[in-house]
């Protein structure tokens, strides 16, 4: 049975996605239709930017060899080797993750993109994060701006404060922190963002969460998480199994990779709400400037800081490390010195934070208070 789920923006871009498998519709729809919209749409009426995703091995098989067959290149996408060339006699773009066994085709005139593989969730993963690349070209090219902050909004007019700082700086803890009093989750990680007239309007970035052992204990929602996978509900695919496996134990013991970097629990976004409680918007307009800093030996107070939003708060073409844009589908990038010039003229606000959620949520509610 052929299923088809229309993905669309506040701001009204959007993608049709298209699949022999009502899986891989449905996760899309999962994945993407909580910060932004999905609806089920007549697969034989679909227009515009489309991704036609199916099971299908053999066609696998033979897009695979037409990858190889050339003279093609190699880089990592989502974390796994991707091969990918582009016909020479068309725009045509052919890729494989061999290892994922994902075989892709981006037909650039037609705005098609066709995925094919063996495996549904492989497939359906694929197939939400290609359809989301889609919708962020048609965003760019409409002159929005991606900042990788986390952002909170106020629900009764939408005033978003936007969390910035460099790597590990507590951008997504204060985010969630403040998500619990009250506030709406707009962005745990990236969020796009847009001058209009006297305003700067804030859309989410649909994506999974990761939340580490610490945070989730601290606030209280291990246990929770916990008792859902012990009756069969199930995490992000990308959430390592050693995660899993410790969650099922009640070991709360922080994991790390080999080269240093936390494993963390990875939720869908409606498991935000549906498990933690949590409350997503789906716009806001910017009307404030966080900047934490994480001290594990310091108390939680306001700060003066010396950061300011600047140029790699900003991800492009040359900050993207985990979605090289090997489909060409994203467009030039637009210099963002308006953009970066309108957000620091914004009310902002420094603060320390530590490990203990209690004391630390009290001075992000405080720095939000001062800035709102």
């Amino acid at each position: 049975m052929t299923t088809a789920t229309r993905i669309e923006t506040a701001d009204g871009q959007a993608v049709t996605v298209v699949s022999n498998t009502p899986s891989v519709t449905a996760w899309a729809a999962r994945y993407m239709g909580t910060w932004w919209t999905a609806g089920g749409v007549d697969p034989d009426t679909v227009t515009g930017p489309t991704v036609v995703a199916d099971l299908d091995p053999e066609e696998y098989d033979a897009l695979t060899a037409d990858v190889l067959t050339g003279g093609f290149e190699e880089t990592t996408y989502a974390n796994a080797r991707l091969v990918y060339r582009t016909r020479s006699h068309s725009n045509i773009v052919l890729a494989s993750q061999p290892d994922d066994i994902l075989a892709y085709e981006w037909r650039p005139d037609d705005q098609r993109l066709r995925i094919v593989g063996e495996d549904a969730t492989a497939v359906a993963a694929a197939t939400a994060r290609l359809a989301r690349e889609i919708v962020r070209g048609l965003l760019l090219a409409d002159g929005w701006h991606i900042l990788h902050a986390s952002a909170v909004t106020r629900p009764e007019d939408g005033a978003t404060v936007l969390a910035l700082g460099d790597k590990g700086a507590g951008k997504t803890t204060s985010g969630f922190l403040l998500a619990r009093t009250g506030l709406h989750l707009l962005a745990n990680d990236r969020v796009f963002v847009r001058a209009e007239g006297d305003t700067i309007r804030v859309l989410p970035w649909p994506s999974a969460a990761a939340i580490g052992f610490g945070l989730l204990h601290a606030v209280g929602w291990y246990q929770p998480v916990r008792e859902r996978l012990q009756v069969g509900e199930e995490m992000h695919p990308t959430q390592h199994q050693r995660v899993t496996d410790a969650l099922l134990a009640g070991d709360r013991t922080p994991l790390w990779k080999s080269g240093g970097k936390e494993l963390k629990p990875q939720f869908f976004p409606d498991q935000l709400s549906r498990w933690l409680g949590l409350t997503l918007a789906t716009e806001g307009t910017a009307a404030a400037l966080l900047f934490p800093t994480i001290a594990p030996d310091s108390e939680p107070t306001l700060t003066d800081s010396g950061r300011m939003v600047q140029p790699s708060d900003f991800i492009g073409s040359a900050t993207e490390d985990r979605y090289p844009d090997v489909f060409g589908l994203l467009p030039e990038p637009r210099p963002a010195h308006g953009l970066l010039a309108r957000l620091a003229q914004l009310p902002y606000q420094a603060v320390t934070l530590n490990h203990d959620t209690a004391s630390s949520t009290t001075v992000l509610q405080k720095a939000v208070g001062l800035s709102l």
